[in-house]
């Protein structure tokens, strides 16, 4: 049996930082995830905003780990090529109500160390966005909000743990624990023994949580569905644009993504089904009525895709972070919506407690230069588009996906990659095939047979 010195389970942002971080120490580390691939739950189906935590719970462990987030992923972000717009974004009020709630949020942002917000008249916030809906009173500017790709944070911190040393164990659902020294995970595959677990589950936080004896909190999953619409709406969201939040979350929003088209959304539903990611008439009629209030223009172009999130709703507006020293056990657990921006501040915070409770070791001085992630943002150059790199290497000048310019050189890449997918669905998070207008129509065929062609991965 193997054992480890600590063991992350769950593979989103969080694990996949948290088993990053802890390799750069002398360590010898696992991420375990019970799915095929990295970032494949929570992660992978979100609004996709880099927070600046402007709107954060002033003195939460959220605000402050956003807040320090921000900045670590921002920089990390630009080490490895993970594709960030700097868009802003425009907090706008439709009723008086919500009006005099500004300068609460505009306070709430300095509270936070944030303090760019601008507060704008009406005026100002159609000059903003011309193609908001009628109604609109005043607004809140925040600059610093931006979109980025969160498939490729996951994946760049993945890589980077595994290039680090960390064994990726994959389809490896942990389904009890027996607590001790050493800890044994009895996994879908076989036991794992660890000195130390740091739990990451994300959905399934909780669940791990009180498979080592507690009764802290309890998941439920919220369900966020979202529309995507075509690539033409682009022009009229430069920003992303908020309702005035209330308690169950930011509420439905009109965003610009990276990869050059346009969401509304999420939804705000709480289920039983861990796993259900299914759309629904009822949030279609919901979301559709929202667009018709916040943006009516925007219901006139083509939706290209709908889909659902699971976002790890508990009773507790922030974090479920606690340390049992004795049983030598972390859990990061109830890490919502700002789980991707927070994700390397968690990581280092995580770190933190850990040392505190007596794991020691020390740095390694032989750390790889971190990750390049191949470019999925609209807004940088794409390898169809670049003559000199088609010209060294021709693979990159066919196109297989005609609708998000998809080459083979890329699905070629993604298939010999560090942490190749499992299936078509982690080959369209590495490189956007099958994501564009026709939704596969086209591509699936010929995306399949490469796929078939890689063999077992």
């Amino acid at each position: 049996m193997t054992a480890y010195d600590v063991v992350v389970v769950g593979a989103g942002a969080v694990g996949a930082a948290t088993a990053r971080a802890l390799a750069g120490l002398e360590l010898r580390v696992a991420l375990v995830e019970a799915r095929s691939d990295v970032g494949a739950g929570t992660s992978k189906a979100n609004t996709a905003i880099l927070h600046t935590g402007f709107d954060a719970t002033p003195g939460s462990l959220e605000a402050t780990l956003v807040r320090r987030g921000y900045e670590l992923l921002g920089a990390y972000a630009a080490q490895t090529g993970i594709p960030v717009e700097r868009t802003g974004a425009l907090l706008v009020a439709w009723t008086q109500e919500q009006v005099d709630t500004l300068p609460a949020l505009d306070a709430k942002a300095k509270a936070n160390g944030y303090a760019r917000c601008e507060l704008l008249d009406a005026e100002a916030v159609y000059a903003a966005v011309p193609d908001l809906g009628p109604g609109a009173l005043a607004g809140l500017a925040v600059p610093g909000e931006s979109i980025l790709c969160p498939w490729s944070v996951v994946l760049a911190l993945a890589t980077d743990a595994v290039t680090r040393g960390v064994d990726l164990l994959l389809g490896m659902k942990v389904r009890e624990v027996t607590p001790g020294e050493p800890t044994t995970l009895h996994t879908s595959r076989g036991p794992l023994q660890a000195r130390w677990v740091v739990n990451a589950a994300g959905l399934g936080s909780d669940l791990v949580d009180q498979a080592f004896g507690h009764q802290r909190f309890t998941v439920t999953p919220r369900r966020g569905e979202l529309l995507v619409y075509d690539k033409a709406a682009r022009p009229m969201v430069p920003v992303i644009v908020l309702p005035v939040p209330s308690t169950v979350g930011k509420g439905v929003l009109v965003s610009p993504t990276i990869y050059g088209n346009v969401v509304l959304g999420p939804t705000a539903e709480d289920r039983t089904d861990r796993a259900d990611t299914a759309t629904s008439e009822a949030g279609l009629a919901f979301l559709l009525d929202k667009g018709r209030a916040l943006m009516p223009a925007l219901l006139d172009h083509e939706v290209t895709a709908a889909y659902a999130g699971l976002r790890a709703a508990t009773e507790s507006s922030d974090y479920q972070v606690h340390l049992d020293a004795g049983q030598r056990y972390l859990c990061l657990g109830g890490i919502r919506s700002t789980g991707i921006t927070a994700s390397m501040a968690i990581a280092e915070h995580a770190l933190e407690l850990l040392a505190g409770a007596g794991l020691a070791a020390p740095a390694r001085a032989d750390l790889p230069p971190p990750p390049q992630v191949p470019n999925l943002g609209e807004a940088f150059l794409r390898p169809y588009a670049q003559p000199e790199l088609i010209a060294a290497d021709p693979a990159y000048g066919q196109v297989v996906c005609f609708c998000e310019r998809v080459t083979a050189g890329e699905v070629r890449d993604a298939l010999a990659s560090t942490i190749p997918p499992a299936d078509l669905d982690g080959l369209r998070r590495r490189t956007r095939v099958t994501m564009g207008r026709c939704q596969g129509f086209y591509c699936t065929g010929t995306v399949t047979a490469l796929l078939e062609q890689a063999g077992p991965r």
